[in-house]
């Protein structure tokens, strides 16, 4: 029996996190190179995937950057070209992150501004799942794909309503790639993040609307990005070999608090 310890250790992975020029992005890149994997940072800022491959490289990590707007299919393409002629190989797990935010009431939403939210948020997701389980079956290589999707998923949230509607497709894409990718064995999970510090809430967050959002927590707090870490590592991990279709939300309760 292999110690728990060696199957949570990722290294001899290559990871792919797209959307890692920040926010969340850039801090599961952080945590997958602290496991032992070789990230391959995504986005469409290369010059801040540049400065975050060096920081990881100098830290004593492997890393690689390659532009991609998950928006445009040849953009996927072109980085997963560039991928597996950097490495001979695709990545062994993917960390679909890219997503935008939204806040406008769903009835003054622009057709433009919801047309661009599910476009990023969902068409994004599946069309760099759809390119990682084509090129690991061309491998014929075994691969784990974790969908970011979020609490809006399962719970309304004002003036989200393009938003919310997206997570809760890649909620559910999940589970329908999880069924029809499991006997090429890739797994396909999704983490579910509550209320987080981002480049797109922090404004809302830290006021006195934010503040009230807090107190209906049970935990009384916004999470903290290192809390999502055990998720993120488990479902990236050969320790979650068994499981995939599951969704893991990771929100001090907030799906969880009272009306």
């Amino acid at each position: 029996m292999t110690k728990l310890a060696d199957r949570l250790n990722l290294s001899g992975k290559l990871a792919l996190v797209t959307g890692a020029s920040g926010g969340l992005g850039e801090h599961f890149a952080r945590t997958l190179s602290e496991a032992g994997a070789t990230v391959i940072l995504a986005a469409r800022r290369l010059d801040r995937l540049k400065a975050l491959e060096t920081e990881l490289v100098d830290a004593g990590g492997k890393a690689f950057s390659v532009a991609m707007d998950v928006t445009s299919p040849q953009s996927v393409d072109d980085a997963f070209s560039a991928i597996a002629a950097e490495f001979g190989r695709p990545a062994d797990i993917i960390v679909n992150n890219s997503g935008i935010g939204q806040a406008s009431w769903f009835h003054e939403t622009p057709e433009d501004e919801w047309q661009s939210v599910i476009e990023t948020n969902l068409n994004g997701v599946w069309r760099v799942a759809k390119a990682a389980t084509n090129a690991l079956i061309s491998a014929g290589q075994p691969g784990s794909i974790v969908n970011i999707a979020s609490i809006t998923a399962q719970k309304p949230a004002m003036m989200n309503v393009a938003y919310s509607a997206s997570k809760a497709a890649v909620d559910h894409m999940t589970r329908n790639m999880a069924v029809e990718a499991a006997r090429h064995r890739i797994r396909v999970n999704a983490i579910a993040p509550g209320y987080y510090k981002t480049d797109i809430n922090a404004d809302y967050l830290e006021s006195e609307a934010g503040a009230r959002m807090a107190k209906r927590v049970p935990m009384r707090r916004f999470g903290d990005y290192q809390e999502l870490d055990g998720a993120l590592v488990l479902l990236a991990s050969d320790a979650a070999s068994y499981m995939t279709g599951t969704t893991i939300t990771v929100d001090g309760g907030h799906t969880l608090s009272p009306l």
